[in-house]
């Protein structure tokens, strides 16, 4: 099963899916204008001008924290060693290349999202790649698909790795038994998913910016004193990227291929840019300006802090440590807390230990809420599964603390992969939609407006946006 599943993997990500998510970021980025980069400044107004209060749903900032806590896990810590222990330094650059270009991505898909939620029974708001699929294709069966994949990876398979991740370093770092750890996670991700989306929300606003600019300080610090190594870091980056280093030795083509491979799938792995996970959170918020673009905005800025910043962070410290060329066969997150050691002594080894807890924690609790979407979309915003969905998910948490994962991992590679391929075709039938709101989002802006959705202008669209949402 094993064999079976990897060949299955392998297909996806090697002959499908990389081409089709660059295709899609290289599309958007095209047809909105490059927005990534031309209004990559002004995303940071709309982002902090989102935390005023929203009425009826919570804020554009708080949606965002909360996609950024799934987003920064174990893909940052644990999944760029991954990255470069199979890939090489080069596939820090494509993971770079991934993000940039999937910025655009994250603006359509979150934009889609916000102006295809709907109001749940309770008065929040849900939505994301099902929704769209449903109400602006009319193709529920698309949504059903995304959806059952989404819950398995996301609700339970993720959340099991990212348990996993947190039992493992501290049982490293303070040998803690892992099932002590399965407990502990199991108590605290419970009381926080029962509390509900908002509770979600106001937890991912407080911990996320703490736990992310905690870590990019030791980052920095480091940086700063190996700070004439870093130029040969990057150079040692592009080389292995585009195969410089392996030109005389004829291994040039599988090397390239290799970074490739998995800088792009350890990348979309860790920004989630058009797999379509982030776009639930998208949906929940009550944006400021009213406008669903304004979501966008806030929402292609989560991945290149994810990517470009915090990837970038960890990928420093593991090829300034000099861990990756001495041969340790040390891979995951065992490779970043080894060259933090090497950096500052043995509390880093601590340091990362705590750091993969508030990570991980995040990303299970936003996971959660995910899966949560997606479960009120195939039961029509009925609440009768949810107590069982919870506690499944709990249990998940505590096999994940003590199992091995390495065949449910490429069953939730498998679960990803096809959910970004649903996601990515929807995208594209649906880019129209995108291009129209966000040419009528910068059209206000230019005239000095404030950015206002007006359904009326968009006959089509009107009739299928939820009235109670828009």
């Amino acid at each position: 099963m094993t064999d079976i599943a990897n060949a299955i993997s392998g297909l996806i990500w090697g002959h499908v899916l990389i081409y089709l998510l660059i295709a899609a970021g290289l599309f958007f980025t095209i047809r909105l204008g490059f927005i990534q980069f031309r209004d990559f400044g002004y995303s940071f107004k709309v982002m902090f001008t989102s935390r005023e209060g929203a009425e009826g749903g919570i804020s554009s900032f708080q949606a965002f924290c909360t996609s950024l806590a799934a987003r920064v896990g174990t893909g940052n810590m644990a999944g760029v060693g991954v990255a470069l222990y199979l890939g090489g330094p080069g596939a820090i650059f494509w993971m770079w290349l991934i993000a940039l270009i999937g910025m655009a991505t994250s603006f359509a898909e979150s934009t889609l999202a916000q102006a295809y939620k709907v109001k749940d029974e309770e008065g929040n708001f849900r939505g994301g790649p099902a929704y769209y699929m449903e109400r602006g294709l009319g193709k529920r069966w698309m949504g059903v698909l995304f959806s059952l994949c989404l819950i398995l990876a996301f609700g339970l398979v993720f959340n099991a790795v990212q348990a996993n991740s947190i039992a493992a370093a501290f049982n490293v770092a303070f040998d803690i038994p892992h099932y002590a750890i399965g407990i502990a996670l199991v108590l605290g991700s419970g009381f926080i998913i029962f509390g509900g989306l908002k509770t979600i929300a106001r937890f991912a606003e407080v911990v996320v910016p703490f736990m992310a600019l905690t870590y990019l300080l030791l980052a920095l610090y480091i940086c700063a004193i190996n700070a004439e190594h870093l130029p040969g870091v990057f150079m040692m980056i592009i080389e292995h990227a585009f195969g410089i280093e392996q030109a005389g030795a004829g291994a040039i083509g599988y090397g390239v291929m290799q970074a490739m491979i998995q800088g792009i799938k350890r990348g979309l792995f860790s920004n989630e840019a058009g797999m379509g996970s982030a776009a639930n959170a998208a949906a929940t918020a009550t944006p400021n300006p009213p406008h669903p673009a304004s979501q966008g905005y806030v929402q292609m800025l989560g991945v290149f802090i994810d990517t470009i910043v915090i990837c970038s962070a960890t990928a420093a410290l593991i090829l300034l440590s000099g861990q990756l060329e001495a041969g340790s066969g040390l891979t995951g997150i065992a490779l970043t807390q080894e060259a933090l050691v090497t950096h500052v002594g043995e509390w880093g080894a601590v340091f990362v230990a705590i750091a993969i807890l508030f990570f991980a924690f995040t990303s299970i609790v936003a996971n959660y809420s995910y899966a949560e979407t997606n479960l009120m979309f195939l039961e029509h915003n009925h609440q009768k599964g949810l107590l069982i969905f919870r506690l499944l998910v709990l249990a998940m948490v505590m096999f994940g603390s003590l199992g091995e994962l390495k065949l449910v991992w490429t069953l939730a590679d498998i679960s990803m992969g096809l959910m970004a391929i649903v996601n990515v075709v929807a995208l594209f039938m649906l880019s129209g939609v995108v291009i129209w709101l966000t040419k009528d989002y910068q059209q206000q802006r230019q005239q000095g407006l404030i950015p206002t959705f007006d359904k009326s202008k968009h006959p089509k669209l009107a009739k299928e946006v939820d009235p109670q949402a828009w």
